[in-house]
C-alpha cells in the first residue's frame, strides 16, 4: 500500500520553480576532452542535444562516452548528425554579420548554456511523448568504459580482500551503507515519516562504525534490511530484481547488485517526475521556451540571421508564384487582416522548405534546432512515400479497375513495395536494384490475383511496360513522380492553411493509396508547426515586418522610376 502511495502522489510546480526542475542535474566536464556530461541529480545519464551558445569555444552537452562516436558518425552521415551540431556552429560568424557578437566570459558562457540546456529539455519533454531518462551505456570497446570497468573492479576487490581479512574491515562496507542510506532516503516522500525514521535509525552510521570497532557488527542483518526497503520504495516494475537479489548469498555481489537495482530505481523515479511535470510543463513551456530565447538572443544578437534568411528565401518565393506582398503596416482593420495573411503566408512557405531541406550543405533555422531531427525523419518518410505512391500509381493505372476494388489487393501492393524499400536513405541502399526487384514481385501478384479472379493475365509485353515505368521511378525526372511530389506539396500546403479549422483538406487525385500515411505525417507537422509558431511567432512578424517593409519600398521605388 505505501508504495502505491509513493507512486502516485502527484507534483505539483509553479511557474518559479520551473527553473529549478529542469535544473535538478549537475555538470561535469569530461576530463579527457572538457566535453560536458550532463547527468540528473540522482547520477541517471540524460540524453541532451548539444545545441549550446559556446561561439568558437566548441563546448558539447552530449555525453562524453558518446563524443569520439558521434564525430566519426557526422563524418559517415552528416545528414544526421546536423541537428546535434553545437550552436554556434549553426550561426553565421560575426565577420560580417549585422550584429557582431560580443566577447562573452566563461561565466556568461556556461549560465547561457544552462539556460538553452533547460530550453533543450524542457522542450523534448513536452514534444516528446515517450520521452524517458535512460542509463548511460558506453560503448563496447571505448576507453571510457575501459577505464570504468577498471575502476570498478579494483574497488570491489578492494572490498572483498577487506571483508576477507582477519578481523574483517568495514571501511568501504560503510561507506558505501551511507551511499545506500542516501539514496532510500532521496526516495522518500515529505510524508514518509515513519520509513525516515526506521531507514535513520538502522542505517546509522556512527552505531555501525562502533559495531565493527568492537567486531558486533552484523552484515548480512544490515543488507537484509536494505533490500526489503527496496522491495517497499521500488516501482511494482522492479519486484522480480528484489526477488533476484534474496537469493545473491555472498556479500560482494550481492552490494553490486544492490547499486544496480537502486540505479534502476533513481531512473524510475526521475521518469515519474517527468511524467507529472509534463501537464504543467505544457501549459508553460511556450512562455519558457521563449524566453530562454530571448536571454541567448541578448547575448547573441546574431542568432535570427538564419532565420532571417530562411523568411527572406520564403517570400521570395512567394513572390516568383505571383502571391501579392502586402505592406506589414497598414491604417485600417482589413488591411490589417490582410496583412497577417500575408505573414501567415510566408511563414507556411518556409515551413514547406523545410521539408526539402539540405541537411548536410545548411545549416538549420536557430528557432528550429530542437526538432531538426523530427523534421528530417518527417523528411526523409515523405521521400519514401512519394517512391510508394509512384509505385502503387503506376501499378494500379496498369491493373485496371477490376484489380483495384478487390479487397486487400491495394494493402497488399503498398506492402510489397513499402518492405522492399525499407532502409532508402542509408548509402548502401540501391534504388534502382530495389525498384527492378519491386517491378518483378508487383506484376507477380498482379498476375496472381488476374488469374484467381478469372481475368487473363499480363503478356510479357505488359509485364516488361510496367515493370519500365516502375524503374524509371528512381529518375528524379520522373513526371509521375513530379506530379505525385506537387500533389504531395499541395497537400501540406492546404493542411497548414486549414490547421486551425476543424475539418481537414481533400486528398488530391492519385495520393488515395498513401492516403493514411500521408495524413499521419501531416498530423505530426502540423503540431511541430503550431507549436514552433506559438513560441517565436513574436520573433518571426518582427524578421517579416522588415522583409516586407523592404519588398514595399523596392515595389514603389520601380513604380516611381516608370
Amino acid at each position: 500500500m505505501m508504495r502505491r502511495r509513493a507512486w502516485t502522489t502527484q507534483i505539483s510546480l509553479s511557474e518559479k520553480e520551473y527553473d529549478r526542475v529542469l535544473q535538478g542535474h549537475t555538470e561535469m566536464i569530461h576530463p579527457s576532452c572538457g566535453v560536458t556530461q550532463r547527468r540528473c541529480s540522482e547520477g541517471v545519464s540524460v540524453p541532451m542535444p548539444c545545441w549550446l551558445p559556446a561561439g568558437k569555444w566548441g563546448v558539447c552537452m552530449e555525453r562524453g562516452s558518446e563524443h569520439m562516436e558521434r564525430k566519426s558518425m557526422a563524418q559517415s552521415s552528416p545528414a544526421l548528425y546536423h541537428k546535434e551540431v553545437v550552436w554556434s556552429q549553426a550561426l553565421p560568424s560575426s565577420k560580417g554579420a549585422a550584429s557582431p557578437s560580443r566577447p562573452v566570459s566563461i561565466e556568461e558562457l556556461m549560465e547561457t548554456a544552462k539556460g538553452v540546456t533547460n530550453m533543450a529539455l524542457a522542450h523534448e519533454i513536452v514534444v516528446n511523448g515517450d520521452f524517458q531518462i535512460k542509463p548511460a551505456e558506453l560503448p563496447e570497446h571505448s576507453l571510457e568504459k575501459k577505464v570504468r570497468d577498471i575502476v570498478h573492479k579494483a574497488f570491489w576487490d578492494c572490498l572483498e580482500a577487506q571483508l576477507k581479512e582477519d578481523p574483517p574491515t568495514y571501511d568501504h562496507a560503510i561507506k558505501l551503507l551511507g551511499e545506500i542510506k542516501e539514496s532510500l532516503l532521496s526516495f522518500l516522500l515529505p510524508g514518509h515519516t515513519r520509513l525516515r525514521s526506521q531507514i535513520t535509525e538502522v542505517l546509522d552510521l556512527d552505531l555501525i562504525k562502533q559495531e565493527a570497532e568492537n567486531g558486533a557488527l552484523d552484515i548480512s542483518k544490515l543488507v537484509k534490511f536494505v533490500i526489503g526497503m527496496m522491495g517497499t520504495l521500488c516501482a511494482p516494475a522492479r519486484d522480480e530484481d528484489i526477488k533476484k537479489l534474496k537469493d545473491i548469498n555472498e556479500i560482494v555481489p550481492l552490494f553490486r547488485a544492490i547499486f544496480s537495482v537502486l540505479d534502476l530505481m533513481k531512473m524510475d523515479m526521475a521518469n515519474f517526475a517527468v511524467s507529472s511535470i509534463r501537464p504543467k510543463l505544457m501549459q508553460q513551456s511556450a512562455e519558457y521556451e521563449r524566453k530562454k530565447f530571448q536571454e541567448f538572443l541578448e547575448k547573441q544578437p546574431s542568432s535570427l540571421d538564419l532565420v532571417t534568411k530562411w523568411l527572406q528565401e520564403a517570400a521570395d518565393d512567394l513572390a516568383k508564384l505571383g502571391h501579392e506582398m502586402l505592406p506589414p503596416h497598414c491604417s485600417d482593420g482589413a488591411a490589417g487582416g490582410a496583412s497577417a495573411l500575408c505573414f501567415t503566408a510566408v511563414q507556411n512557405q518556409a515551413y514547406l522548405k523545410l521539408l526539402k531541406w539540405d541537411h548536410v550543405n545548411r545549416p538549420f533555422p536557430e528557432t528550429l534546432l530542437m526538432d531538426q531531427t523530427r523534421f528530417l525523419e518527417m523528411q526523409l518518410e515523405l521521400e519514401q512515400l512519394l517512391v510508394v505512391g509512384t509505385v502503387l500509381l503506376v501499378t494500379f493505372s496498369a491493373a485496371g479497375p477490376a484489380l483495384i476494388d478487390l479487397p486487400g489487393f491495394a494493402e497488399r501492393i503498398k506492402t510489397i513495395v513499402k518492405v522492399l524499400l525499407t532502409g532508402m536513405h542509408l548509402p548502401s541502399f540501391n534504388l534502382k536494384e530495389s525498384l527492378a526487384t519491386v517491378g518483378e514481385k508487383v506484376c507477380a501478384e498482379v498476375n496472381s490475383c488476374l488469374s484467381q479472379h478469372g481475368f487473363t493475365p499480363f503478356s510479357a509485353e505488359r509485364e516488361a511496360v510496367l515493370k519500365g515505368q516502375i524503374q524509371a521511378v528512381a529518375s528524379p525526372d520522373n513526371s509521375i513522380c513530379k506530379l505525385i511530389d506537387s500533389r504531395i506539396q499541395k497537400f501540406l500546403e492546404n493542411y497548414l492553411a486549414s490547421s486551425h479549422q476543424k475539418s481537414l483538406p481533400a486528398i488530391p487525385g492519385g495520393l488515395g493509396p498513401i492516403q493514411r500515411e500521408l495524413e499521419e505525417i501531416a498530423t505530426k507537422y502540423i503540431r511541430l508547426v503550431n507549436y514552433n509558431r506559438m513560441v517565436f511567432s513574436p520573433y518571426y512578424d518582427a524578421v517579416l515586418g522588415k522583409i516586407l517593409t523592404k519588398e514595399e519600398s523596392q515595389i514603389v521605388g520601380k513604380s516611381e522610376e516608370s
